[in-house]
């Protein structure tokens, strides 16, 4: 998310993932960091029980979505399907 403001992991916890239509995706579940940059790799959701399998990069019971597709976080994270690399 270029531009971003400083924002606190624990404040996007279980904050609910749209995509930029209004579709649900899930609810962050965690964050993937580089170790040595510190910046945000990955947010960890746990899918919407709707949400179509094989639609996004999944590890176990989560799916992955990089954070640079995220467009914005407020009450919700909205992300950019268009620009995900889905497996």
């Amino acid at each position: 998310m270029k531009g971003a403001s400083r924002i606190f992991a624990n404040s996007v916890a279980g904050k609910e993932v749209m995509d930029i239509n209004g579709g649900v995706i899930g609810e962050v579940e965690n964050l993937i960091f580089d170790i040595k940059t510190g910046q945000i790799i990955d947010i960890v959701i746990k899918p919407d029980s709707k949400l179509p399998k094989g639609k996004y990069k999944e590890e176990n019971k989560f799916i992955l979505i990089p954070f640079g597709s995220v467009s914005a976080v407020k009450d919700v994270i909205v992300v950019d399907n268009s620009s995900i690399d889905r497996k």
